[in-house]
């Protein structure tokens, strides 16, 4: 074996080592990552039942009932779509009608989002990037306008 095939071999070699190692990570974060989504991208059934993601969007107003317990239900809206949104334990602080938020869960079969995690924005100023982007490309959004 000549020196340039023995350096394209070790080449090789490594290559696959390093697309294995990549393989490897991938499958290991595929159940860890979650993807964010807006009411219009759920309601256009870009989400199975049972997927965890990340749903955001405003708190509808007049839309929060809560329940026994620490049970809240609210919806979330993007201005175009709304989604219910089921959640068992403590609100933020910050939590409000009107405001934006982030939530964590899963869709359950008959269409409303089970949280996990509930995320409020922490100034008046605050709307998480996402749902920002959904707003704007909705046409909802005034720039310069605060969320």
């Amino acid at each position: 074996m000549t020196r340039k095939q023995k350096r394209l071999a070790l080449i090789g070699g490594l290559g696959c080592v390093v697309a294995a190692a990549l393989a490897l990570i991938l499958v290991a974060l595929e159940d860890k990552v979650t993807f964010f989504r807006a009411p219009t991208e759920v309601m256009a059934g870009k989400v199975k039942p049972g997927e965890a993601f990340r749903l955001g969007g405003l708190v509808e107003t007049g839309s929060v009932v809560r329940k026994a317990g620490q049970q809240v239900r609210f919806a979330v809206t993007d201005g175009a779509h709304t989604i219910h949104v089921s959640y068992q334990g403590l609100l933020p602080d910050l939590f409000r009608e009107g405001q934006g938020v982030v939530t964590e869960g899963k869709l359950a079969p008959d269409g409303t989002f089970v949280a996990s995690t509930v995320l409020a924005k922490h100034d008046e100023n605050y709307m998480p990037r996402e749902v920002a982007d959904a707003l704007k490309k909705d046409g909802r959004w005034k720039e310069g306008a605060k969320p």
